[in-house]
This record gives structure tokens, C-alpha cells and sequence, in this order.
């Protein structure tokens, strides 16, 4: 194989990276943000104050479009380098680190939804599902930053 194919090859899986880690934040914000408008309806409906705070569950899988993006200029950089030839490692990084990170976004929206509509109806616990998230937060930056270092050490 041609070195630029090769190294083509490897900046197409940087991409893949970054596109599936947005798609996990796309469903795991659409996923928190209908339950956000649901929760405000019930307070509204019902005549208590509807928190706004409820936009930090609905917002927080946005965070892991942005670990797809350092990851992906990680690889890209990597591609860059003289010599590159393994496109291979950068597809099986693109494909599972991409799906890891963006897994977590998915879970991370589907939790958040939860937090939304328990927040809404009893006003408590907003730190409690807050740890959550962060917790669901973890598995991606573990991910960022295990297969960043496997980079280093190449």
C-alpha cells in the first residue's frame, strides 16, 4: 500500500472517532432534553418553580463530542508523523474508541433523562445525579486518556 493511502486511511478513522463519539452526545442530549421540557411541563403544569438547572442533565453528553475531538487530533497527528503506516490500529481505535466514548454519552443522556424527572418532582438530590453522570462521565475520559497514552508510548 502507498504511503498517502495509508495515511488517508488512518485520517478517516481520526473522523470516525469524532463521528461516533457525536452521535452518542446527539442521543444522549436527545434523550435528556425531551425529558428536561417534560419535567418543566409538570412543574408548570402543577404551578411550582420549573429548575433550570435540569439543562446540566439534558447538556452534559455534549462533553464527549469533545473527547472524540482530542482523540481524533491525537490520530491525526500520529497520521501526520513520517513513516506512519498503520492504519490499521488507527481503524480499530476509530471504530471502539469512538463507540466506547460515544456509548457512554448515550448512557450518560438515558441517566441524565432519569435525573430530570426525579429532580422535577421532588426538588432533592440534584448532587446525587449529578455523581451519576460524572461516574458515566469517567468511562470516556478513561477512555481519552488510556488509548491517548497507548499513543506515547508508540
Amino acid at each position: 500500500m502507498d504511503p498517502q493511502t495509508a495515511v488517508t486511511l488512518g485520517k478517516m478513522s481520526a473522523a470516525t472517532t469524532f463521528g461516533l463519539a457525536a452521535i452518542g452526545s446527539v442521543l444522549g442530549t436527545g434523550s435528556a432534553g425531551p425529558a428536561a421540557i417534560g419535567a418543566w411541563k409538570k412543574c408548570f403544569a402543577q404551578n411550582k418553580t420549573a429548575p433550570f438547572i435540569l439543562i446540566v442533565f439534558a447538556g452534559a453528553p455534549l462533553s464527549q463530542t469533545i473527547y472524540g475531538m482530542i482523540l481524533m487530533n491525537q490520530m491525526v497527528a500520529i497520521c501526520n508523523a513520517a513513516g506512519f503506516n498503520n492504519w490499521g490500529a488507527m481503524l480499530g481505535t476509530g471504530l471502539f474508541g469512538g463507540l466506547a466514548i460515544g456509548a457512554s454519552a448515550w448512557w450518560q443522556g438515558k441517566a441524565g433523562a432519569a435525573g430530570c424527572d426525579a429532580l422535577a418532582e421532588t426538588g432533592k438530590g440534584f448532587g446525587n445525579y449529578l455523581m451519576v453522570l460524572g461516574i458515566i462521565e469517567t468511562i470516556a475520559l478513561f477512555i481519552l486518556v488510556f488509548i491517548g497514552s497507548v499513543f506515547k508510548a508508540a
